[in-house]
């Protein structure tokens, strides 16, 4: 008897800014083999500053590299230390820069989209619904509500990857 061979679904994550949590979540899917993207649904990348007024704010679109050097510049020690630096050099070795769902979803179709968060979850489906409908596709689209911060992170794209590993072993879903 012939081994069965499970479909191979193509998975986007999808957080708010396509900097941590999807990153993450990709960054583990990729090294598991899986076909996976990566995007971010804001109106533009978003990430701590010195304080909660004072965000730093960038186009999606931004090299990971050129907010990387823009941080260091401005405060080196402070995003050494909240982990941004590492993010984002971790972010650029994976991809040039983050991408925003609404402009750039015509990668896929996917079959599974994975959000990590609700208003993102919010987001994919109200962009979905006022898309012109070329395919008939099924898709998949399930939240994790995961904080936005490195710990949580990691264990969200540990989850994620679970979930999807088993979906890669079912006939259908």
């Amino acid at each position: 008897m012939a081994a069965k061979t499970a479909k191979r679904w193509r998975y986007a994550m999808v957080c708010s800014s396509n900097m941590n949590r999807s990153m993450e979540a990709h960054s583990l899917l990729a090294r598991a083999g899986l076909a996976v993207a990566f995007y971010g649904t804001g109106a533009h990348v978003k990430l701590p500053g010195p304080s909660l007024l004072d965000p730093n704010l960038y186009p999606f679109g931004t090299p990971y590299k050129a907010i990387h050097d823009d941080l260091r510049r401005k405060d080196p020690d402070l995003y050494k230390r909240n982990g941004l630096l590492p993010m984002l050099k971790r972010n650029s070795a994976v991809k040039a820069t983050p991408q925003r769902w609404q402009d750039n979803a015509g990668d896929g179709p996917f079959d599974v989209v994975l959000t990590f968060e609700e208003k993102v979850f919010d987001s994919v489906l109200e962009d979905l619904n006022s898309r012109e409908q070329r395919l008939i596709n099924t898709v998949l689209i399930i939240n994790m509500d995961v904080k936005d911060n490195h710990e949580e992170a990691g264990v969200g794209a540990k989850l994620a990857l679970n979930l999807c590993l088993y979906l890669e072993a079912v006939d259908a879903w």
